[in-house]
């Protein structure tokens, strides 16, 4: 009789930064639907914010895997006079929109929160209204690479150089069960020969750092192992969602025992 007042826990689903490794995230949200864990609301940084969106706005994993498999980071180069970023960023648009359309925040049948950076003063910024398109941009922008986006008076980046994983943020927007995806990231070992690469290092030596206690304040943590795979790695995009899929599973009985306790029924 209890059971029938006991208050259900809401999921809210973290879904952390890592370029062609939040691929992942495509195989843990297989899972996580397959299981029918009920996923009330997304937060995203960068590539998680992409994903996070489209999923929110009804597109299938099998679109976007589809998509992941046919991408090549060819698709995003279009070098500009350096001022701000050495890719003008037009591509990436381009990208995002075959994705999410000209859709909105109001068109999500999820809740989306998407997190950016104001690069102009360091705060995190954190969008669940506005210009879906352009904010998931903003947080896809890596500093140096991309170039930033103008949204009112920001100056917005990638999310994740403050929230690799963004579990503070979930934790800020209500008391929900919390479930991280950890994506991770590659330091690489070796010589550093061009700009880019020197960049490209940086984000994986801080992403590592922030993703060591970030991720660790959610109920349960998806941590996806690819102990070889980079961030530019959409080649692999296959065996990525497959790790993502692996992940999801070790984890999936402890999420459902979870939200079983807090009163959910699993059908």
């Amino acid at each position: 009789m209890f059971s029938l007042f006991k208050k259900k826990r809401n999921a809210t689903l973290v879904l952390g930064g890592g370029s062609a490794r939040g691929i992942a995230h495509i195989g843990v949200l297989k899972v996580l639907e397959k299981e029918k864990v009920p996923i009330n609301r997304i937060v995203g940084t960068s590539m998680g914010a992409l994903v996070g969106a489209a999923y929110s706005l009804g597109v299938s994993l099998q679109t976007m895997e589809d998509k992941a498999r046919k991408f090549s980071m060819n698709r995003l180069l279009d070098p500009t006079m350096p001022k701000m970023g050495i890719l003008a960023g037009d591509k990436l648009e381009a990208v995002i929109r075959e994705l999410i359309d000209e859709k909105g925040f109001r068109d999500c049948r999820i809740p989306i929160a998407v997190v950016t950076t104001d690069i102009e003063n360091g705060e995190e910024v954190v969008y669940q209204e506005g210009d879906l398109l352009r904010i998931v941009r903003a947080s896809c922008s890596w500093p140096g690479v991309f170039n930033p986006v103008r949204i009112g008076n920001r100056l917005l980046c990638d999310g994740g150089i403050k929230n690799s994983v963004p579990t503070k943020i979930a934790k800020a927007l209500g008391p929900n069960y919390i479930i991280a995806v950890d994506v991770g990231f590659c330091v690489k070992r070796g010589k550093i020969e061009n700009i880019l690469q020197m960049i490209m290092q940086s984000f994986q030596i801080t992403g590592e750092e922030l993703n060591k206690y970030q991720a660790q304040e959610a109920d349960v943590v998806i941590k996806v192992e690819m102990p070889s795979i980079d961030q530019a790695a959409f080649d692999k995009a296959q065996e990525i969602v497959k790790k993502g899929v692996e992940a999801a599973e070790s984890k999936i009985g402890e999420i459902k025992k979870d939200l079983t306790l807090g009163g959910f029924e699993f059908y």
